[in-house]
């Protein structure tokens, strides 16, 4: 069933494609890095509308919000805080960095994104699956 377009649905989808299209130097550099399922074959949106709400880089499949804060965030903390338990009622985890992380050294940024999907889905002694398809086609055949 196909879901119903409403001015609201509209607004939110336009604001969306406005911040990708506006997005910020950290935005971009972390997106470039989640992007293409670059970060352990995990699948992410930018500028994802969820709820009332719109989450800068979304795993649906983990249900993981990863939030950047630059410094206009620095008197919103309870907005963001009840943003954050909205999204976690709603069975979202929320992960928050600050812009200066993902500037400074965006690789712990993107450990702390990798484990926090891992948690929920594999086991301690499996890996995440390949985002690559096996070099010779379709599963492994043996001839």
């Amino acid at each position: 069933m196909r879901k119903r377009r409403t001015p609201q649905t509209d607004h939110m989808k336009n604001r969306a494609r406005r911040l990708r299209r506006d997005s910020t130097f950290p935005e971009r550099l972390l997106w470039s890095r989640l992007r293409g399922r670059r970060l352990a074959g995990l699948k992410f949106r930018r500028q994802h509308p969820v709820g009332r709400f719109i989450i800068d880089f979304y795993c649906d499949e983990h249900r993981l919000a990863v939030e950047l804060d630059g410094q206009s965030h620095n008197d919103r903390a309870a907005h963001d805080a009840a943003r954050s338990a909205w999204l976690e009622q709603q069975g979202v985890r929320v992960l928050r960095f600050h812009n200066d992380d993902v500037l400074e050294d965006v690789e712990p940024v993107l450990a702390a994104i990798a484990k926090a999907a891992e948690i929920d889905v594999f086991a301690p002694d499996t890996q995440p699956p390949s985002p690559q398809p096996s070099p010779k086609g379709r599963g492994s055949h043996r001839s």
